[in-house]
């Protein structure tokens, strides 16, 4: 690893410039990492630490943020929790139960209506099959129970802990989960974006895009039952988020394992809600109860730069250029011709309508860019290159 030396006294596994690579991932990096401890005293407006997790009272936060004098502070608390602290917090009551039971009606009629029709929905870490998922289910919540979206989203504490991690103008999605009685959990992972990519694309990063990957989004969760530890709440290691190298680390078997050790995992009743840092190493827990359908709602927070400057049609650009790049391409290089798909193409998976255009060998669908490469080496005739471009683009549609 070419990398910024460290400064005398901080740690060897933060590097801020340069380049990660499986081979510098080492577990007793992580494991010094994980030796920080949650300090009370740092997080005045938590009600509690259990197992090192920040634990905040609804009421109490919602009294407190709703002063304008002092809902800054809690804010640039919860933000210095999920970026120095545990990466964790947990908002106790955060949603009423009456609310939550509504949406988890809408829920479960659309997961019926999925397995009427046959397109249940797999996992990006876990087996398919035995649970159930709801892609999308922000968008289907609100065509399907226009009152319940409202009352739902609403809630000022979802709110308050995106703008604390996004500031404003973020973009919210949900994913709904049900792990089953006897569902197997997830393997540990890191989240959204880098934690969706292979360790390859991973390491084609450089070491400051890791760290900016997790001031991109923030995860979140409501618990729509209530979650008993045997029903498998999710599990995480606090503090894991500040090892820079996780996201090439958390598929190396040591890593799995020691995660599988040394979890923390805390119970959670109807309408509490969990928000990380998308850099925790977390996975879904095995549900080993008789009758708990553990249903959470997975919020997935974007921030509002997230976005290219100008609307480019890159479909119609790939439709324009193709028979000038097959016919240069026998005097360009192999790099030069990735030049210009990339210059062209898009090169990134999401967003994406995850029911029609599923993750096939891996975590994220084929890329546009992919589709041009795939189209040049076979030597694919433009009319057939523009039909697959419009079936892509027609199967990443939301509805």
């Amino acid at each position: 690893m070419t990398a910024t030396p460290a400064r005398p006294g901080s740690r060897p596994s933060a590097p801020t410039t340069g380049w990660l690579t499986r081979e510098d991932c080492h577990l007793e990096d992580l494991i010094e990492v994980l030796a920080d401890e949650t300090r009370p005293a740092d997080y005045p407006h938590a009600s509690r630490v259990e197992r090192e997790v920040l634990v905040y009272d609804a009421a109490t936060l919602r009294h407190t943020a709703a002063d304008p004098a002092t809902r800054r502070d809690v804010q640039a608390e919860l933000a210095r929790a999920l970026s120095e602290g545990p990466g964790i917090v947990v908002l106790a009551g955060a949603l009423d139960p009456a609310v939550v039971d509504r949406a988890t009606a809408a829920f479960e009629r659309m997961i019926t209506d999925q397995r009427a029709t046959g397109t249940g929905a797999g996992d990006h870490f876990a087996k398919p099959g035995a649970n159930d998922r709801v892609w999308n289910a922000l968008e289907k919540l609100a065509v399907t129970d226009p009152e319940t979206f409202v009352a739902y989203y609403a809630n000022d504490l979802l709110a308050l802990a995106a703008t604390a991690w996004l500031g404003t103008g973020y973009q919210v999605t949900s994913q709904v989960n049900v792990v089953n009685p006897g569902g197997e959990g997830q393997t540990v992972h890191r989240d959204y974006h880098l934690g969706f990519q292979s360790d390859e694309v991973c390491a084609g990063y450089p070491a400051h895009v890791h760290a900016l990957s997790q001031a991109l989004t923030l995860q979140g969760a409501v618990a729509h039952v209530d979650m008993p530890v045997e029903s498998g709440p999710t599990l995480y290691l606090p503090h894991s988020q500040k090892y820079a190298h996780g996201y090439v680390a958390y598929r190396r078997p040591e890593f799995q394992e020691y995660f599988v050790a040394h979890h923390v995992q805390l119970p959670l009743a109807k309408g509490d809600a969990v928000f990380f840092n998308p850099a925790l190493f977390h996975a879904a827990g095995t549900n080993h109860s008789a009758d708990i359908k553990r249903m959470a709602n997975l919020l997935q927070i974007s921030s509002a730069f997230g976005r290219a400057m100008e609307t480019v049609d890159r479909a119609r650009v790939v439709g324009a250029i193709y028979p000038a790049l097959q016919a240069a391409r026998p005097g360009l290089s192999e790099q030069e011709v990735a030049n210009v798909i990339a210059a062209s193409a898009e090169g990134y998976s999401f967003p994406t309508n995850l029911d029609r255009d599923q993750p096939i060998g891996g975590l994220a669908p084929h890329t546009q860019a992919e589709l041009v490469a795939d189209a040049l080496r076979d030597g694919m005739p433009l009319g057939e290159l523009r039909d697959r471009l419009t079936a892509r683009d027609a199967a990443r549609l939301s509805h």
